[in-house]
């Protein structure tokens, strides 16, 4: 049967009052949370030089165009859908409406191993990164995890308050970071590059040389965040039209940024590209930074590697928070965490939680003796990669699936085509993270080739386990609490399982 949807506007049904939170977030704010998640400047300073090195080189910008084109067909249906499901569960809500309730609590257990994986991944970062720089510095030389301990503390305080606050500090930090790598790549271009300015990244041999796939794999971890706008929902002003303006205007504004930045970067090198990163895979950015902007420009470059993973974590901070408030408020975690500060209007006790998280998971790191970067950020980021990869192509299903069950005014552009198109990239890109998966987590042999040894199974095994406990969550709420069950993701389909 084929039933009419009908637009829903936010109330209190379902979501006591005081549960709600409150905001009056813009698109402009809300881009810039997303955004700064995205960690542009770590992107083009990490993640790009490793596509190029991994990859198909030179052609390596390409791959960002097309994982935006890609992304930005999955943001149609995304922001389609924010129009007609009005609750600001983002991923699972959405799986929830369209998949049913067993395929939401799944998609909730991979969104909360998606962001705190990648927090996690970022405080090991940060901490080698900030530790070396105050080293140099100053001569003060502690570990790597004493750093990441005090950026739990800084980032809980600031997520334990009012969003606002988080999103005009993400603001200037953002603003910082991408302007100093347009700067970079504007140097660049005036001076005509190091062989003249050249469009061929983009040339069909030279983006099909190499391992194009590898290239699209590191590339689209580089997006990891814009999709998550409509978390924010319960904080946006006129969300109906903030959250799709939001999610558009993020994912145009990264993949542009990054397509047009790490083509200039590329012309910096010119012949000598592949060479030099190759050669200087860790500090490229830096490097390429002295070469065109002088020591002051390399130093600033550096500084805000520094400030855009913390940008990133303080983003993800929030969006694990607003997860957890969701998910609690749906009946799926202990009702405290549902909880909203009188004053501050912010989802304190999650916030609270997820920096004990954070706190606990650095001080196991530090026991265990692991490296911040070859283990915890290398093992974390390929798990989030892989994890939202999955999570996004999910939900481009249950989009797919929502809008063929019911009727809205909305065009098939935005209803089918777009989202079938974008489901299908995904699915290829799904398809080639898990062929490489051990390349993600480092489990290569002595000669660096990937190989799928005890590292690789035991990682594949526990991402497994969360959306396992998803679907058995669901099988107890539905014999032991049927009418938590039968709201917990507040289905208006009626042919939902």
């Amino acid at each position: 049967m084929t039933q009419t949807a009908e637009v829903l506007t936010p109330g209190p049904e379902g979501q006591p009052q005081r549960n709600r939170l409150g905001g009056s977030l813009g698109a402009g704010a809300i881009v810039f949370m997303v955004v700064a998640a995205a960690a542009p400047l770590t992107v083009i300073g990490g993640g790009f030089p490793l596509a190029a090195l991994l990859g198909n080189g030179a052609g390596a910008p390409a791959m960002f165009a097309i994982g935006g084109a890609i992304l930005l067909l999955f943001a149609v249906g995304l922001a389609t859908m924010s129009r007609f499901v009005s609750k600001p569960g983002a991923f699972f809500t959405y799986v929830g409406y369209g998949l049913g309730r067993p395929a939401g609590l799944a998609a909730a257990w991979i969104a909360i191993l998606t962001y705190v994986a990648v927090q996690l991944c970022v405080y090991g970062f940060i901490g080698l990164a900030l530790g070396g720089w105050v080293a140099d510095k100053t001569g003060l030389d502690l570990p790597w995890w004493v750093w990441s301990l005090v950026l739990v503390g800084v980032v809980g305080v600031l997520g334990y308050r009012h969003i606002e606050l988080s999103s005009k500090v993400l603001g200037v930090l953002l603003i910082a970071e991408v302007g100093i790598v347009v700067l970079l790549a504007l140097v660049i271009l005036f001076q005509g590059g190091a062989d003249g300015i050249s469009a061929s990244s983009f040339e069909p041999d030279t983006v099909t040389s190499g391992s194009p796939g590898l290239a699209l794999m590191f590339c689209m971890a580089g997006f990891i965040g814009f999709e998550a706008t409509a978390i924010f929902r319960d904080e946006a002003r006129e969300p109906e039209k903030t959250i799709p303006r939001a999610t558009y205007g993020a994912v145009l504004l990264i993949s542009v940024f990054y397509t047009f930045s790490s083509w200039a970067i590329v012309q910096g090198w010119g012949e000598g590209f592949a060479v030099e990163v190759a050669e200087d895979l860790d500090g490229f950015i830096v490097t390429t930074g002295d070469r065109y902007l002088g020591a002051p420009g390399a130093e600033i470059v550096n500084i805000l590697l520094i400030t855009s993973l913390f940008a990133c974590i303080l983003s993800f901070h929030n969006v694990i928070t607003r997860y957890a408030h969701s998910m609690s408020n749906a009946g799926l975690l202990p009702r405290q965490l549902g909880s909203v500060h009188e004053s501050q209007r912010s989802p304190h006790v999650s916030s609270l939680i997820t920096s004990i998280v954070g706190l606990v998971a650095v001080a196991l790191f530090a026991a265990f003796g692991l490296d911040p970067y070859l283990e915890v950020f290398t093992w974390f980021s390929g798990i989030a990669t892989v994890a939202v990869v999955v999570l996004m192509a999910l939900t481009c299903a249950a989009v797919i699936v929502y809008f063929a069950r019911n009727k809205v005014e909305a065009t098939i552009w935005h209803t089918a085509v777009a989202p079938v198109l974008g489901f299908l990239g995904l699915a290829v890109v799904t398809v080639i993270l898990f062929s490489n998966f051990s390349l993600l987590l480092g489990d290569v042999d002595e000669t660096g080739a990937p190989r799928t040894g005890s590292l690789t199974i035991t990682f594949l095994v526990a991402m497994a386990a969360f959306p396992v406990f998803g679907l058995v969550q669901a099988v107890w709420l539905k014999r032991s609490r049927p009418g938590v069950y039968e709201t917990v993701i507040d289905t208006i389909s009626e042919q939902a399982p």
